[in-house]
């Protein structure tokens, strides 16, 4: 791809001391390429050390124009093809998408996400960590991995965890679709605004130049609703199920729960990879008690499982998420070949090595977040 081609995937202008940044991928929902990431990083780390750039702000475009989607996570075929192929470009997705993570987490200006529309995964990990995470009625958020083999990571660990309650264990299992006014409920969003006021909340930032551009993000800040309705969603019953020890327990709840909503959720989950079902509970686990840059180097140590999962030999194409992907986005036949087949007969000894680093810890692709 030229660099040409990577600049109108992302597209930047600095207008009266903010950054602005416009994922325009559409046709792929803003689907994120190594090539997007890295230049993301770029304008990022470059604009962290430019004393004219004070604020900044993020957004997608729809195929219509600006908003509308924001970013629908990473680019799941090139993850399926390139496993198959064993590119090496794959484990640099990853590592450089989880340093991009770890950047905007510790963004020393204010960062401000307009999440209108889908987003899911990657999207979530450009979002997650601003200072200003704006949803609007249109969104549609979650962290959908389960189904395609995958586990919640962008540092999902660490964000969903940290949601109300089990909410978190709830949605990294299940990858429950959130509005905008159920994501400020669970705390994944800091505000609601209309979808017709996007345009000038974003135009706001960079008018009335006789306040700073910090005033301006202030003057945002203040004027949006934060106060959400109760989502439907939330049932009381998600607490006390999904903060049960283990998986098996948790199935057995809602077996035993005979409601309309239990029988729901155990649908969900019985179509998603068992394997990592057991894996992500654990991640959410652990991830509450760890800070971002090692959670997201746990992450980087279960996705290089995910794909080489050598413990179980399994590899590349015979993998849990490649056959996942495969099912959702390449043969699109919706039936994976989970392996195995059932919640009930994943052990222990199948989950534990996906939490063990293959390399030494000085040699850790993320060795050097803090």
């Amino acid at each position: 791809m030229s660099q040409s081609q990577i600049k109108s995937q992302i597209q930047t202008e600095t207008i009266a001391g903010v950054g602005l940044i416009t994922l325009n991928r559409p046709e792929a929902l803003n689907a994120l390429t190594l090539q997007m990431v890295n230049r993301l990083s770029a304008v990022l780390n470059a604009w962290r050390d430019d004393p004219n750039i004070e604020v900044v702000a993020i957004r997608g475009n729809h195929k219509q124009g600006p908003f509308g989607t924001f970013c629908a996570g990473g680019d799941i075929r090139f993850f399926h093809d390139a496993a198959i192929a064993e590119d090496p470009a794959l484990e640099d997705f990853f590592t450089a998408e989880y340093s991009l993570n770890h950047l905007i987490y510790h963004y020393p200006k204010p960062y401000i996400a307009f999440m209108d529309g889908v987003v899911m995964g990657g999207g979530m990990g450009l979002a997650q960590g601003a200072d200003l995470r704006i949803v609007s009625e249109r969104t549609k958020m979650a962290m959908p991995e389960t189904k395609i083999g995958l586990f919640p990571d962008v540092g999902g660990g660490y964000f969903l965890s940290h949601c109300p309650g089990a909410s978190g264990e709830y949605l990294a299992l299940c990858g429950q679709m959130l509005t905008g006014d159920e994501a400020l409920a669970v705390g994944l969003a800091d505000a609601l605004a209309a979808t017709e006021s996007l345009p000038e909340l974003w135009n706001s930032l960079t008018k009335n130049t006789q306040l700073s551009p910090t005033k301006r993000f202030e003057q945002l800040q203040n004027q949006l609703t934060k106060t959400p309705p109760q989502p439907q969603w939330l049932d009381s019953q998600i607490d006390s199920i999904f903060s049960l020890p283990t998986l098996g327990d948790i199935i057995q709840a809602l077996e035993n729960a005979n409601n309309h909503w239990a029988t729901e959720t155990l649908k969900t989950l019985r179509q998603r990879s068992p394997l990592m079902l057991h894996v992500t509970l654990e991640q959410i686990r652990r991830g509450r008690e760890l800070c971002m840059a090692d959670d997201l180097r746990m992450e980087r140590t279960i996705v290089q499982h995910c794909f080489y999962t050598n413990h179980l030999n399994r590899r590349a194409e015979s993998s849990e998420t490649v056959e996942g992907i495969r099912a959702l986005a390449v043969d699109k036949d919706q039936n994976p070949k989970w392996n195995p087949a059932r919640i009930e007969d994943i052990t222990p000894e199948m989950v534990a090595p996906f939490f063990i680093s293959p390399w030494p810890d000085s040699q850790h692709p993320l060795a050097n977040l803090k």
